[in-house]
């Protein structure tokens, strides 16, 4: 299969990551994060959490920056909108919005998709397109009980050490989520093991989004 790439190998980016909840880039796109920047010398990250408290927050920054330690320049904003209720505040989440198309202009946002059945992602993913109208940008996926994967079709394959590593810090990082019964290193390794079997990826890992608008 014919690989593609953003921009100019090797070149450094620059990448907006959103995020509705403290651990949603890293449960989505922590293996791409890690790929990209490991590839990418001196890349820049904005990185944006929309919801969080006082214990959750702590977790998000430090998850941060261990995951962008490669990056050459990070920004991390860890914002406290209501979780659950993304709809019922979407004016003001919009405002943000608004005041990061006015201080970045990146070659690729991460974030999620307007097809995701929990709320608060759906906001984030349909804010992004309403804003970011000309770049290149990538819906991640976060497996859940609702169901709602759907077929991506675009790939980033990922390294054993890669996969592993996301899953490390993941655990590591987010302690407060370790009762949830979806929180399992074996449940985020068995996503990238199918999106690996969906790519013919090498190491048989990888990371899977929606990419709505590409232009070659």
């Amino acid at each position: 299969m014919l690989s593609a790439y953003l921009g100019r190998p090797g070149a450094p980016l620059t990448m907006l990551c959103i995020g509705a909840h403290c651990d949603d880039l890293e449960i989505g796109a922590g293996g791409t994060i890690l790929r990209m920047l490991a590839e990418r010398p001196g890349s820049t990250v904005r990185w944006v959490v929309f919801s969080s408290n006082v214990e959750r927050a702590g977790e998000a920054r430090r998850s941060a920056a261990e995951m962008l330690a490669g990056a050459g320049q990070t920004q991390v904003e860890v914002h406290e909108f209501r979780e659950s209720f993304f709809p019922h505040q979407a004016s003001a989440i919009k405002e943000q919005f608004e005041r990061l198309k006015a201080s970045i202009n990146p070659d690729v946002v991460l974030t999620h998709r307007p097809a995701d059945l929990h709320q608060d992602h759906r906001t984030l993913g349909e804010l992004t397109w309403n804003t970011f109208r000309d770049h290149a940008v990538l819906e991640y996926e976060i497996p859940k009980y609702e169901g709602d994967l759907g077929q991506p079709h675009l790939f980033v394959p990922l390294s054993k050490e890669t996969a592993r590593r996301k899953i490390e810090l993941l655990v590591k990082h987010f302690p407060s989520q370790a009762g949830r019964r979806w929180f399992k290193a074996e449940n985020f390794e068995a996503i990238l093991r199918l999106r690996g079997i969906e790519c013919n990826a090498p190491d048989g890992f990888a990371e899977a989004f929606h990419a709505r608008k590409l232009v070659l």
